[in-house]
C-alpha cells in the first residue's frame, strides 16, 4: 500500500500593511494570485487570516469574509499587491485603480545598453500603441485594435549588458511593461512570454536565474475621507536581479 502524497507546503508570504478592510503583501514571484486553488496568494491569505486572530481584529472582520484581490500581478512578477476583505474597501480601493489614481513604481532589469538619452529629462517615455490583449515574442504590441499607451522610465544604473530602470506605467493594459521594454529593444530579464529563448536558456543554466527582471516596489493612493495618502514599499531585496546586475561588471 503506498502512502498519499505530501502536500506542497504553503507558500511564505510577508504582509506589509494592514487597514480595517483590506491588506497589502509582498507578492513573491512565481505565485498566482487567484488561479491556482490551494496554492495561489488568495488561498494563502485566506488560511493564514482564518488561524490568527490577532490579524482578523486587524482586519475588523469576523470569522465569515473573503479575500479578493483589488488589482492584478502576473505570476511571474513579484510585489506589492493589495486585498480585501470586504465589499467596501474591494469597491472603494478598486476605484482608484479605474481612476488612474494609484500611482504604480517598479523595478525592471532590461537587457542591453541605453546609448542615448533625452537631454535635460529625468524620465523618458515608451508610448508604443498596445492592443487590449496580450501579445508575445513575435508581435509584443498584440492583435487587433491598438491605442495609445506610455510608460515612463528611468535610467538607474548600466552594465555591460543590463540596465536597471525605475519603471512607471502611466496607462494599465496586460503585460504593458514587458511589451514596452520589447518593443523598445530592452525585453525584460527572463521573460519567458516575450524575451528571446536564447537568452531564457543563457541566464537559466549560465547565471542560475529563473526569476522574471519586474518587481512592483511602491504603491502610492488615497483613499475618500482621507487626506494622507497611503505609500506601500515593498522590502523583497531583489537579491537575484541585483546579483546578476553586479555579476555582469561595469560598463568600460
Amino acid at each position: 500500500m503506498t502512502n498519499p502524497q505530501t502536500p506542497p507546503a504553503m507558500p511564505q508570504v510577508h504582509i506589509l500593511r494592514v487597514e480595517k478592510g483590506w491588506l497589502a503583501v509582498d507578492k513573491p514571484c512565481g505565485i498566482s494570485v487567484h488561479n491556482d486553488p490551494g496554492q495561489d496568494l488568495v488561498s494563502v491569505l485566506f488560511q493564514k487570516i482564518g488561524s490568527e486572530p490577532l490579524l482578523m481584529d486587524q482586519l475588523g472582520i469576523s470569522s465569515f469574509f473573503k479575500v479578493q484581490p483589488v488589482h492584478r500581478l502576473d505570476r511571474e512578477t513579484g510585489g506589492v499587491i493589495l486585498f480585501s476583505v470586504n465589499d467596501k474597501a474591494l469597491q472603494e480601493i478598486s476605484t482608484q485603480f479605474v481612476k488612474g489614481l494609484v500611482k504604480k513604481r517598479y523595478t525592471a532589469l532590461v537587457h542591453g545598453n541605453f546609448i542615448s538619452r533625452d537631454e535635460g529629462s529625468e524620465y523618458q517615455v515608451w508610448d508604443f500603441p498596445l492592443s487590449k490583449t496580450a501579445g508575445g515574442r513575435n508581435n509584443p504590441a498584440g492583435e487587433g485594435k491598438r491605442v495609445p499607451c506610455r510608460t515612463r522610465y528611468k535610467i538607474l544604473e548600466q552594465s555591460p549588458h543590463y540596465a536597471l530602470l525605475d519603471v512607471e506605467p502611466v496607462t494599465g493594459r496586460k503585460h504593458q511593461i514587458r511589451r514596452h521594454a520589447k518593443l523598445s529593444g530592452h525585453p525584460v530579464t527572463g521573460d519567458t512570454r516575450y524575451g528571446s529563448a536564447r537568452s531564457i536558456e543563457y541566464l537559466r543554466t549560465q547565471k542560475s536565474y529563473a526569476c522574471l527582471g519586474l518587481h512592483c516596489r511602491q504603491l502610492e493612493f488615497t483613499l475618500p475621507e482621507q487626506e494622507t495618502p497611503f505609500c506601500i514599499e515593498s522590502k523583497n531585496p531583489l537579491t537575484g536581479i541585483f546579483q546578476l546586475m553586479k555579476g555582469d561588471g561595469p560598463i568600460s
